[in-house]
């Protein structure tokens, strides 16, 4: 295998970054180039992207790539995360910035779009699970607000669409990106029509769907000539950051679940097609897309945001580091206090410690008092939460769970994914941590035709990556937790 080179630019919903990969011989090396914040901004009452800056930053990008010595990469590719959009008016330009999912003006939305379809019925077209920010919801939202938006626009492209269309003019949706809009049927693999005509828009403003890993244009020449870089090749790779970073998972067989750690936690399981069943949407599970037209069946948790949310609010007295934060834990008392960090006290509060504490004083449950009590009691609850998610996996599906890898920067914290071990009583693999940024590259290099499949992708990052294995400890006092928890949980 000759040596060829991609560029992946990955947005998260704090920080974005140009990673430069190269793939010589069966491994893979990569590169940071760039690193920027990226934080919605406030205006008018609402949470936006500054999608102006985020595409200066892009191209700050293509430009230090192309002032690497030695860099010649064939290719670029986009990932971020899942369901937001922006809409254009007919004339391509874009009709105002794009909301964040956490506005909150989709309150109610889901509630009121199961007015017009009920919630079985929505499941069992999608498969998604009902999240406030889904596209769907924030659609209805637009719609349910009679928005001048909704009569004007007529197309609707999402985060990865945006950068695509700016940078090479492109207009297509990617099969993992389109999956997480609750607007795309995965058995039949289109936007699913019965869903417009309940929301009343047209399906024509969304843009054609192409598999993972597709070739979808070239760098514009007017970004060629502003940044210096080569003429790239626009591909469609794993557009979802999740999807990106479970191509990347360091796997054999098919016998693992595996956790994408960060802002959010995604467990779940890869799975050839949907798993719609009655059982799956009492456990309100959802089937995203993957590389290859796999199914990743999972299930969302609301993961270190609780931990990034806390650090914000404890930012006057001290800026923790996120090391410092997870170091602390380590000197709390165990099991002092417990939460479900899905509870929606914790989506977006405007004090993370004060919400946790809200939370337990309304149950008469014992609550965290320092902060290191509650950076513990996160990252016990979190662990607690994946044991919570692997019994309903069991229960829904056959495949059978021997190990779980854990991928993505929640790797670091080497706290919770022994918590994570020790809830599960499962051994842990934690690595790579930026298998979002891999996976985009080795998706690309399918589509250049350097790998040929998703198993010789997972043989690349196997030779390119040293994760580190937790295996469970102190298993008594975990199952006691657990039985407590599961009391949180139900109530």
């Amino acid at each position: 295998m000759s040596k060829h080179e991609y560029l992946a630019l990955d947005l998260g919903a704090e920080s974005g970054r140009a990673i430069l990969g190269s793939l010589d011989d069966r491994r893979l090396d990569i590169k940071e180039l760039h690193r920027f914040p990226n934080r919605p901004v406030s205006m008018l009452g609402h949470m936006h992207w500054n999608i102006a800056s985020m595409f200066e930053q892009l191209k700050t990008g293509f430009k230090l790539c192309a002032s690497e010595p030695g860099a010649n990469p064939e290719s670029y590719a986009i990932d971020t995360w899942g369901v937001d959009y922006a809409l254009l008016a007919r004339d391509g330009s874009f009709l105002g910035l794009p909301y964040a999912y956490r506005d909150l003006r989709t309150e109610g939305a889901v509630e009121g779009f199961f007015e017009r379809m009920p919630a079985e019925k929505v499941y069992e077209l999608t498969g998604i699970q009902f999240m406030p920010f889904n596209t769907l919801f924030q659609l209805f939202a637009m719609v349910r607000d009679k928005s001048p938006l909704k009569d004007i626009a007529t197309d609707l492209l999402f985060m990865p669409d945006i950068f695509n269309y700016l940078l090479s003019g492109a207009r297509k949706t990617e099969f993992s990106y389109a999956t997480t809009s609750q607007l795309y049927n995965p058995i039949k693999r289109e936007w699913e029509s019965e869903l417009f005509a309940a929301l009343g828009l047209s399906k024509s403003i969304m843009q054609q769907t192409v598999p993972s890993g597709t070739v979808i244009g070239e760098l514009s020449d007017e970004i060629v000539e502003e940044t210096g870089i080569g003429k790239l090749k626009a591909v469609a790779s794993t557009s979802h950051d999740t999807a990106s970073a479970v191509a990347a998972v360091p796997a054999e067989g098919k016998d693992w679940a595996y956790i994408s750690s960060g802002t959010w936690s995604l467990m779940g399981i890869e799975v050839p097609e949907p798993v719609i069943t009655e059982e799956a949407w009492k456990c309100q599970f959802t089937n995203e897309g993957g590389a290859e037209g796999t199914i990743r069946f999972l299930k969302n948790i609301m993961g270190l945001w609780l931990v990034q949310k806390c650090r914000r609010s404890w930012a006057s007295e001290r800026e923790y580091s996120y090391d410092e934060l997870t170091e602390m834990a380590g000197s709390a008392p165990a099991f002092k206090a417990l939460i479900d960090p899905d509870c929606l006290d914790f989506y977006n509060p405007a004090d993370m410690p004060e919400a946790i504490t809200g939370y337990c004083k309304k149950r008469g449950l014992p609550y965290p008092e320092t902060n290191p009590e509650f950076v513990r009691c996160i990252l016990e609850s979190l662990a607690l939460k994946y044991r919570f998610v692997l019994d309903m996996l069991r229960r829904i599906q056959s495949q059978p769970v021997n190990r779980i890898h854990i991928i993505g920067g929640g790797t670091k914290n080497k706290v919770l994914c022994q918590f994570a071990a020790n809830a599960t009583g499962l051994p842990v693999i934690a690595g790579p941590v930026e298998a979002t940024a891999m996976g985009n590259i080795m998706v690309q290099a399918m589509a250049m035709g350097h790998v040929s499949s998703l198993s010789e992708i997972r043989a690349v990052i196997r030779n390119s990556s040293n994760p580190q294995i937790f295996e469970p400890h102190d298993r008594a006092e975990w199952e006691k937790a657990y039985e407590k928890f599961k009391l949180i949980v139900d109530n």
